[in-house]
């Protein structure tokens, strides 16, 4: 089917359906229509009507419709039912029918449970994405299905589509921006200076309210904005556009009578966007004009764009170092929800859905009025708030569930009875406060709760059955420009009428932070007198926000959540970040994501290794639960790893907590490559210098031992200078090490200049365990090994000289596993292994001298699994799809030898029990020490 097709034969189905609905009668031929234009061929064989589900209990439930392969149930009602509204069941209870849907569908097994549940009337279609934790639908009306229909196509698409129209309609308007952007930019006079810079930027926020406020009839008419520049001759557009603007900032009652009567009909806007009157405007070109004209006002309407989305691709869009980037950049309102739902919303949702069951109206409605005056008095910070996405989607939620009071409230009445200037909404915008850096970003924050305000004021509307009046904006000056890591919290707001702390704080690590941000990381991190924390370390940017806001909560019931990269809550940085947190203002972690993907929408498509953390310092009743991917699992206790185990914290440690052999790091060769011989280099080089090949010995790093990769290195302890004297290619490579050695600007590789044949360290031994220090995160294990003294290992690994059997077969364990993937680093999502950190902190177990022999005899039985396969490398072996069975039998068995030497019981002890296990140990260790 084309498209051209599809949209006539949509259209034709909107008239055949426009009024008409019975639930019994018409149900299977408008669902088997429908389905007909997605393109379904067989539409009856594709969707099951009174279909039988079965239920976890043994018995059955009836749905109106189902489809298998994309795990859709429909719930269908007839054209004049609400399906806002609760209706009375066979038990009593008051569901409406997406609530009756779910609750069916939760006693179905698994296979049958829905992906997505849908309700419909025939006029309305209301579509839950039951994979999302905020679960409000999305509403696709009959009347708008030409322009719609593509909000459907998960009914027939088995992978996973988005229903975020928004989505798309605002980074569509993303990038119109962009091109409007470029455009007026080649007419100013000084294209590159900061002021012309601002000026744009200014000039494109009121363009884009203009073409919003036109398209959400804010300005009376909806051609209004169009029709005023269409009256212009593009050379006059741009004194068109000042009259315009001085008219928008101007009171009704201060206007000129005498003037034109297009400028009078626009309404006051007030709220400081257009104050501004030295704003530099540029000339406007007939293709500039048209674009205007025709790409942004007539064939795109702005009333649909998401502020959540849009704020930020608006930003992005005019930020030159994200236009730098080759793309938009926002979080995602999945995202955002990730944080503000288990902070806040998850609990107010439960408590409207109390509420909502109370059967008595006096009593439902008392509580309706307590809940509106409880949620219009929160108070919100987002002290790095960008574009403002946190507070717009917060804004957008809260106003989502005022609707719904005042819906339940207004009950069947047509219309609610208000008197006077009365309003029936209460949230506002003013309970919204950010701190951002970046003043062009504060003002786009400013507008996407404009935005926002009018959107939901709109569906308030639809409620109370009167227009309410949006205009003039109310000045809005709670988002405060300044560097959050310098300025008092409090005078942004106060600390006794906040109540939560959010959003995403920037992600800049320790080696990446430039000299202010050090500046701002020293100047907090301090302690009672002033001084700073000696064992703070390097730790991330981020951690700075964490710090105020602790600071901040004390003596309060303020709760805190941030996103932040994964590394705050991984290896050395867990100690600095952490520990003053604890120590000084004695928070908990009320709930966590453990570490994600978070997605950039760049076209680079970066990637970010992300946390949520919610913390508080005041007593929290909540159950505390960590996340982790689509699953949540109960906590007694979550502590900085971000795991159910006891408050410690894994310090850097020089010698290992137990008696067990220390580890070292390899040899760093401070070479500049020229002692090293890469495997194409090395035929050619003993061909020419056969006198070496004694000296010369294989040089593996964590890539070449795990990938059996060959490399070589003139390994030259203790050879006499007469020997080194006759070969001259040698010679020569020494000569190169000693040059760049001395043309180092480090004082101490300088000095190796004086022993310019040998490595920064000669470690050597006759026979050791190595341990790789970057390994992948899809290994269940780490590919420990033995090598000897024929091996010169470089710094990228570790070794335990002497090791034995014993101790590799306890590294080598899912135990040790386990520790090393909860306090060590990562690199991106990659194992980061620490001697410091995962090994001299590891708590060995006290086996019994048979416990020790079994575990030599399991991690002997490891080494001959591998040997089954020699020509195998270690990332071949330790794929965990292509493992060879003997070698996984090994390995399990090695598991049980070490887990009945910790005393560990096998049977239902999950990772997380035995990390948390372990931190006891290591803390127990500690305090005897």
């Amino acid at each position: 089917m084309t498209n051209t097709e599809q949209r006539k034969r949509t259209r034709q189905f909107i008239n055949d359906w426009t009024g008409r609905g019975y639930e019994r009668g018409d149900s299977q031929v408008f669902w088997t229509e429908l389905l007909s234009l997605l393109g379904v061929d067989r539409p009856s064989q594709f969707i099951k009507f009174e279909y039988r589900l079965r239920r976890t209990d043994g018995g059955t439930s009836f749905v109106d419709g189902f489809i298998p392969s994309t795990h859709v149930i429909i719930e269908q009602k007839g054209i004049n039912k609400d399906l806002r509204e609760a209706i009375k069941q066979s038990d009593g209870t008051m569901l409406t029918p997406f609530q009756q849907a779910k609750r069916y569908s939760s006693e179905l097994i698994y296979d049958d449970r829905p992906r997505w549940i849908v309700t419909c009337n025939f006029a309305e279609i209301l579509v839950y994405d039951m994979n999302k934790s905020n679960c409000e639908p999305v509403s696709i009306h009959l009347k708008d299905l030409e322009k719609d229909l593509y909000l459907l196509r998960f009914l027939v698409a088995e992978k996973d589509v988005s229903l975020q129209k928004e989505m798309e309609i605002s980074l569509a308007a993303g990038e119109l921006v962009g091109r409007l952007y470029d455009a007026l930019l080649q007419q100013y006079i000084d294209p590159s200076s900061p002021e012309t810079l601002h000026s744009l930027n200014a000039l494109c926020v009121r363009l884009v309210f203009c073409l919003y406020a036109e398209d959400a009839g804010l300005f009376g008419s909806h051609t209004a904005f169009h029709d005023y520049l269409q009256s212009f001759k593009p050379e006059n557009v741009r004194k068109a556009l000042i009259d315009l603007f001085l008219m928008l900032d101007t009171p009704v009652k201060d206007r000129d009578p005498y003037e034109r009567q297009e400028l009078l009909a626009f309404p006051y806007v007030n709220g400081g966007l257009f104050a501004n009157k030295n704003i530099e405007i540029p000339r406007f070109t007939p293709e500039i004009l048209h674009l205007i004209l025709n790409d942004c006002s007539s064939d795109f309407d702005w009333s649909g764009i998401s502020p959540t989305i849009f704020g930020a691709v608006f930003e992005s869009t005019l930020n030159p170092e994200t236009r730098r980037s080759g793309g938009m950049h926002y979080t995602s309102i999945e995202n955002i929800h990730k944080v503000i739902d288990p902070l806040f919303l998850t609990s107010l949702t439960d408590e409207l859905n109390s509420i909502e069951q109370i059967a008595q109206e006096k009593r439902r409605n008392e509580r309706l009025n307590d809940f509106q005056q409880h949620i219009a008095s929160l108070v919100f910070l987002d002290p790095a708030c960008g574009s403002g996405n946190f507070l717009t989607e917060t804004f957008l939620s809260l106003r989502r569930l005022e609707n719904r009071v005042l819906k339940l409230m207004r009950g069947n009445d047509t219309q609610m009875v208000l008197g006077g200037e009365f309003s029936p909404i209460k949230v506002s915008i003013g309970q919204f406060y950010g701190i951002e850096i970046n003043d062009f970003a504060a003002t786009v924050a400013k507008t996407a709760l404009w935005i926002a305000e009018s959107q939901t004021m709109r569906e308030t509307e639809d409620i109370v059955g009167r227009d309410l009046d949006f205009l003039p904006l109310k000045t809005y000056t709670n988002i405060t420009e300044g560097n959050a890591l310098r300025i008092d919290w409090q005078s942004v707001v106060p600390r006794e009428r906040l109540s939560y702390i959010m959003g995403n704080p920037p992600f800049v690590g320790y080696s990446l932070q430039n000299k202010e941000q050090k500046e701002d990381m020293l100047s907090i991190f301090v302690d009672e007198n002033g001084k700073p924390f000696k064992k703070s370390g390097k730790i991330d940017y981020v951690a700075g926000w964490y710090y105020k806001a602790a600071q901040l909560m004390q003596g309060t019931s303020i709760r805190t959540a941030y996103v932040s990269t994964n590394s705050i809550t991984q290896g050395e940085q867990v100690a600095g970040v952490w520990k003053p947190l604890y120590d000084l203002f004695h928070i908990h972690i009320d709930f966590a994501y453990r570490s994600f993907v978070w997605n950039s929408e760049a076209q680079d498509k970066a990637k970010v290794h992300c946390v949520i953390v919610g913390f508080s310092t005041s007593p929290n009743n909540e159950q505390r639960l960590i996340y982790d991917g689509d699953q949540y699992v109960k906590a007694q206790n979550i502590n900085a790893y971000l795991k159910d185990a006891p408050d410690v914290f894994i310090e850097s440690r020089n010698k290992p907590l137990c008696d067990v052999p220390p580890m070292v790091t390899g040899n760093r060769p401070a070479d500049g490559g020229h002692l090293i011989i890469e495997a194409d280099e090395y035929e050619e080089f003993i061909k020419q210098e056969p006198d070496a090949k004694p000296y010369i010995k294989k040089f593996i790093g964590s890539k070449e031992f795990i990938n059996n990769l060959p490399r070589y290195c003139l390994w030259l302890v203790g050879v006499p200078p007469n020997v080194l004297r006759k070969m001259p290619l040698v010679m020569k490579r020494i000569e190169a090490c000693r040059e760049d050695r001395l043309n180092s600007p480090d004082k101490g590789r300088q000095k190796l200049a004086e022993t310019p044949a040998l490595f920064r360290e000669q470690l050597n031994p006759e026979q050791f365990i190595v341990v790789p220090l970057t390994s992948s995160e899809n290994r269940r294990y780490i590919p420990l090994g033995f090598l000897d003294g024929n091996t010169i290992i470089s710094n990228a690994l570790c070794i335990i000289p002497n090791g034995t059997l014993y101790n590799f077969g306890v590294m080598e364990s899912n135990v040790h596993m386990a520790w090393m993937r909860a306090v060590g680093g990562r690199l991106k999502s990659d194992y980061r292994y620490s001697k410091d950190i995962v090994y001299n902190n590891f708590p060995w177990p006290e086996p019994t001298e048979e416990q020790r022999k079994k575990i030599e005899e399991t991690a002997q039985g490891i080494l001959d699994a591998r040997d089954l396969y020699p020509d195998s490398s270690l990332a071949d072996l330790y794929d965990e799809v292509l493992m060879p069975p003997e070698l996984r039998r090994a390995h399990q068995q090695n598991d049980r030898a070490v887990m009945q030497a910790y005393g560990f019981t096998i049977k239902d002890f999950t990772e997380s029990d035995c990390v948390a296990e372990l931190m006891k140990r290591t803390k127990s260790k500690e305090v005897k020490k």
